[in-house]
């Protein structure tokens, strides 16, 4: 539903805000008011004044998408702001670009878990961080090399020994629901060149995944148990959480001891023993 009241007031209130320099006009004669006028905002969005003049009042039609976008560019609308104004038109917002950038807050937070494992990663699954106690059961993440070596799921289909650290019997399952999550990714943002890319190379280089994909499985995992087989520990039986940062493009991993099982003893041993004789392979 189109929030009309809502809407008419974001635009006036955006429309206030600008000066005709912000948007490439001549600042011209005096202005009896602040901002730009509505037929300046009207011109630049490519619609009538008296259209744009209906909006401002809460009347006429419910303005379409390519409205809205135009709208919100000529606005000058940050992506938070561009949201707002696509949910008062009452329509979904474009989807965002997945960003690499994570916030301090979120580091600090994660690195007061001194007990539970916890990983950053993109939506493909490039592993951008990891807390000390995470690098002591899955493998320090070296952030100078390539983002395919850190990136799990080019790991387990190009990389055989990372398979080395999952049960055998597990490989399957690991294998299908890697392949319905990157679909989730790929129907979510397929347009986007690193998906594209990224799909592109794992159908040519495995033809597990290649099959896997044309069965067109899909899912968003946000919880799972894994069994881990540790160099130095031996199996660990973990359940994890995956949390969403709010724009969806970065996930928060983390692993608690399955439980019933002896993890909680053996991640206690982990903090101590750290990455002592450790090869860096790993699977989420």
């Amino acid at each position: 539903m189109v929030d009309r009241p809502g809407l008419a007031d974001f635009l006036r209130r955006r429309r206030e805000m600008l000066r005709p320099a912000d948007v490439g006009l001549p600042d011209g004669v005096r202005r009896r008011t602040p901002g730009l006028r509505r037929d300046e905002v009207a011109h630049l969005a490519g619609m009538s004044t008296d259209y744009y003049a209906r909006l401002e009042q809460s009347r006429g039609a419910n303005p379409s998408e390519p409205i809205v976008a135009s709208l919100a560019r000529v606005l000058r609308c940050d992506l938070d702001e561009r949201d707002h104004i696509y949910h008062l038109a009452g329509l979904e917002p474009p989807a965002r670009l997945a960003s690499r950038h994570i916030r301090p807050g979120l580091i600090s937070l994660l690195d007061r878990l001194t007990d539970v494992p916890a990983s950053i990663c993109t939506d493909l699954y490039d592993v951008l961080w990891q807390n000390a106690i995470a690098d002591a059961i899955l493998g320090p993440q070296d952030p100078r090399v390539d983002a395919r070596d850190r990136n799990l799921v080019w790991q387990w289909f190009t990389n055989p020994a990372t398979r080395a650290r999952v049960p055998e019997e597990d490989w399957p399952r690991h294998s299908s629901d890697h392949v319905a999550y990157l679909r989730a990714t790929h129907a979510r943002r397929g347009r986007d060149k690193d998906v594209a890319t990224f799909v592109r190379g794992l159908q040519e280089h495995s033809a597990e995944f290649r099959d896997l994909w044309e069965q067109h499985r899909v899912s968003v995992r946000r919880f799972d148990r894994k069994r881990l087989l540790h160099p130095d520990v031996g199996e660990l039986h973990l359940t994890c959480e995956v949390l969403l940062t709010p724009a969806d493009d970065l996930m928060v991993v983390t692993f608690f001891p399955t439980p019933g099982t002896d993890a909680h003893e053996k991640l206690d041993l982990l903090r101590v023993i750290g990455i002592q004789g450790f090869e860096p392979s790993g699977d989420l």
